[in-house]
């Protein structure tokens, strides 16, 4: 497995545990540490995409 397809698998895991999230936000709130959570795999997919686009940039 290349480094790339291993950020691609990792912005597809982000992505699940995100909708994941978000869905248990819709049904209820939210707590605090679940919150901070949500935040920061958010956080993890930015970075992950923003490597995935500087690494392509440079193939």
């Amino acid at each position: 497995m290349t480094h790339i397809e291993m950020l691609r698998r990792r912005s597809e895991i982000l992505k699940r545990n995100i909708g994941s999230m978000i869905l248990k936000g819709n049904k209820r709130e939210l707590s605090g540490q679940e919150s901070f959570f949500y935040n920061n795999i958010v956080r993890k997919w930015h970075q992950n995409e923003h490597e995935i686009n500087s690494v392509s940039k440079k193939v």
